[in-house]
């Protein structure tokens, strides 16, 4: 069975103004001071962001109880220097995001502006293994067309700077600023793959291999394929039904190469529009098939993608937990639309951000 990481990105706020804080280095410090426990924390290129990974894992219930746990070991030592941890992809309030000192974090302020000082947004990236570099390019071939119904799903960020973005994912219309960014076209082979990386190293746009954001790529540290595009979920249960969906897109698609099948030559134009709708309409509208890039509504979307995985999805035992995960964000919508019910009923984003800290401890 194919083993399954996470990596999410928690934002730091202050627990009464819900103001993102800038104390990613003394919740570092005070996590290192924990002998006992292994550091599974990481700076992210904003002082007001935390990052961690999970460990690989085979089975769901593991993922899930590991990614609780570890939201509730950042929120505890958030709260010994009187902070808090939400997992908001983007900060419903105004902030003026500061830039961490390193050397790899001043060179992208340096080389692009305004777009790195503005890139406050927490995402949430899957892992899957894959058995080579070969297996793992015909998967990111064959995975392309259904990557914005991940988005869609996850969706998290619909509030910018204080203000109503008209979004469900705006932290993916901020992340596209990045010039690797977005949807791939057809690889072929992983020969081709890294020669495209290369190539793009040797231009100088990039710093090196860790800088190409591809929405799917080969992992530059693991023999994984690493999926990109969904928001850091409120809920620790949706990071648990995107794992779960994104192993069964990876199996199915390595299914379909070795059987012979060929990819779905979606334009990477299509897939552009793809993601933008997914991105504004998150589960409140309708999508773009991935079969067809034509208008249909996301019920009729996320059933496509259940039965497009439903075999390897049931192989693995996680066909119930994810038809019921996805009943449920149909019905009680994602973290979009509790961010915007909380604002339409309170008035105030600072209660946004207060019922979101609460939610992210959740387990569901």
């Amino acid at each position: 069975m194919r083993t399954v990481g996470v990596e999410e990105e928690l934002l730091l706020v202050d627990p009464g103004t819900g103001e993102p804080q800038a104390r990613s280095a003394a919740v570092l410090a005070r996590a290192e001071r924990d002998q006992a426990e292994e550091q599974v924390f990481e700076k992210e290129l904003h002082d007001q962001m935390l990052e961690f990974a999970t460990h690989p894992q085979s089975g769901m219930d593991e993922l899930a109880e590991e990614i609780v746990r570890i939201r509730g070991e950042a929120a505890g030592h958030a709260g010994e220097i009187g902070c808090t941890v939400a997992a908001l992809a983007t900060s419903p309030l105004p902030v003026r995001p500061s830039v961490g000192m390193s050397r790899r974090y001043q060179w992208m302020a340096e080389q692009y502006g305004i777009a790195t000082r503005e890139q406050l947004v927490c995402g949430c990236h899957v892992h899957v293994s894959v058995e080579s570099d070969e297996e793992g390019v015909a998967v990111v071939d064959r995975i392309r067309p259904w990557l914005s119904v991940l988005s869609a799903l996850s969706a998290n960020s619909p509030f910018w700077q204080g203000k109503e973005t008209g979004y469900s994912s705006y932290r993916s219309r901020v992340w596209q600023r990045w010039p690797s960014a977005g949807p791939t076209e057809l690889f072929g082979t992983a020969e081709r793959y890294h020669r495209r990386v290369a190539d793009m190293v040797s231009t100088g746009t990039i710093l090196d291999e860790g800088m190409v954001y591809f929405d799917a790529r080969l992992s530059a540290r693991y023999p994984t394929v690493e999926i990109r595009v969904a928001d850091v979920c409120l809920h620790a249960d949706t990071a648990v039904l995107v794992a779960a969906l994104v192993r069964g897109l990876v199996e199915t698609a390595a299914r379909e190469w070795k059987a012979g099948e060929e990819p779905v030559d979606h334009s990477v134009s299509l897939l552009r529009l793809a993601d933008w709708r997914a991105a504004k309409s998150g589960l409140t509208g309708d999508l773009l098939h991935p079969a067809t890039m034509r208008h249909a509504p996301a019920e009729t979307v996320v059933r496509a993608l259940l039965d497009h995985v439903a075999e390897a999805l049931a192989d693995t035992g996680d066909l119930g937990r994810v038809r019921t995960g996805c009943a449920r964000l149909l019905r009680g919508g994602n973290g979009a639309m509790v961010q915007r019910e909380t604002w339409e009923r309170t008035g105030s984003l600072r209660e946004v951000v207060t019922a979101c800290v609460q939610h992210t401890q959740s387990k569901g």
